[in-house]
Order: C-alpha cells, then sequence, then structure tokens
C-alpha cells in the first residue's frame, strides 16, 4: 500500500505521515528532507541556491546527511523552498522517490507532490492543510524550543512566503490531487488528526477495494 501525503509547511503532514506508517507498518519518507540535503550542500559549499546549476550540482548527495539534525532548521527550510522550485533539481531526485514509493509492500510519503507527480497512483492520498496564521503560531513554538528568539511576524511572513513560492513554481506545484481526501487539522489535536487520517485512509482503501 503505498499512501501520499502532502501539505503546506507546518500544516502537521510530517506528523501524520508518521503516524500512518507505524500505523500500517510502512517505511516513511519525508521528501523534504531531500530538497533540505542539496540546500544544506548549496549552503555548505558556498554556492547561490537561487542558480539552477549550482543546486544541481549538489543533488547527488550521501543518503547519511538526511540524518544530520541541522537540516531539519528553519535557516535550510528557506534555503530548501528555493532550490526545490528549480525543475532541474525536482527530476534529479524523482528516481529517488518513485524507488521508495515502489519497494515491495509500499510506503508513506510525505511531500508536497507526491499524490500529484511522485505516486500519483497512490492507494491512499492525503492533502494536509491548516490557516497560515496557525501554521506560522506552530512553527514559531518549535523555533521557541530550539531557542529561536524569531518573531511570530516573522515566522508568519516566511510561511507566507514559501506557500507562494511552492504554488506559485512552474515545476511540480504544490496543490491538492483531484482524488485526494481533505484533512484540515487547524483546529485539531495531534491525536484526532491522527485518527481522522487515518479513517480517510481506511475509507479510500476500503473504496477501491470495492470497485477493484
Amino acid at each position: 500500500m503505498i499512501i501520499a501525503v502532502d501539505g503546506p509547511a507546518a500544516s502537521g503532514k510530517g506528523t501524520i505521515a508518521r503516524a500512518l506508517a507505524r500505523h500500517y507498518g510502512l517505511p516513511h519518507l519525508d521528501t523534504g528532507l531531500l530538497y533540505r540535503a542539496v540546500a544544506a550542500s548549496v549552503m555548505r559549499n558556498d554556492l547561490t541556491p537561487e542558480r539552477e546549476a549550482d543546486a544541481v550540482a549538489c543533488c547527488d548527495f550521501d543518503d547519511s546527511l538526511m540524518d544530520d539534525p541541522w537540516l531539519r532548521t528553519d535557516e535550510v527550510g528557506r534555503v530548501a523552498s528555493i532550490v526545490s522550485a528549480h525543475p532541474l533539481v525536482r527530476a534529479s531526485l524523482f528516481q529517488r522517490q518513485r524507488r521508495f514509493a515502489q519497494q515491495p509492500g509500499g510506503a508513506v510519503l510525505d511531500g508536497r507532490d507526491i499524490g500529484t507527480v511522485i505516486a500519483p497512483d497512490a492507494d491512499a492520498k492525503l492533502f494536509v492543510k491548516a490557516t497560515p496564521t496557525i501554521r506560522a503560531r506552530r512553527r514559531h513554538a518549535d523555533l521557541r524550543a530550539q531557542g529561536s528568539h524569531a518573531s511570530l511576524d516573522k515566522v508568519l511572513a516566511d510561511i507566507r512566503s514559501r506557500d507562494d513560492r511552492d504554488m506559485g513554481r512552474g515545476a511540480a506545484p504544490l496543490r491538492q490531487a483531484a482524488d485526494a481526501a481533505l484533512l484540515d487539522t487547524s483546529f485539531l489535536s495531534i491525536d484526532a488528526a491522527v485518527q481522522r487520517a487515518i479513517a480517510l485512509v481506511e475509507a479510500r482503501t476500503a473504496a477501491k477495494a470495492m470497485t477493484a
């Protein structure tokens, strides 16, 4: 079974995807880490993230880089949003994601183009969203826990800027797949959001089984 979980930054898609992977006993890939690894490589090599050639040159990274905690910082996240807009970067990382999705037994992948590009044939697709203000509050709380002093207004501006880049890019823009179930986590607890996600996956797979 392949489960695709898409959505904007801080919507809760990663938490939900990890919970679904545990529930169904499937491997999980946070595809955003691939782009963060490219971003980290660009930054460490003093390259320019806006230059497609520089970003592409950093796509052949070792898998061990994805375990670096630095990748999850907001600093790397901002650069990842820039490099992920390059069509050649997305093309370079496409097969890496497809191989993970198509492994025996299936997988859970979360990102921004899983249901539309990486695994359009997924057995279940979720599009997870929340209001920009709520997402900014979540991200702000995470950053405060990490010792950051960034203001809520700045975090909200970053969230909106990232949304604009993700939805406006020419290559694989962030959008809800036509056959994806919508899950709005704005006013749900983590447990409630996870249970709702499981229910949506169960409903989708049951519906597919009836039409098979």
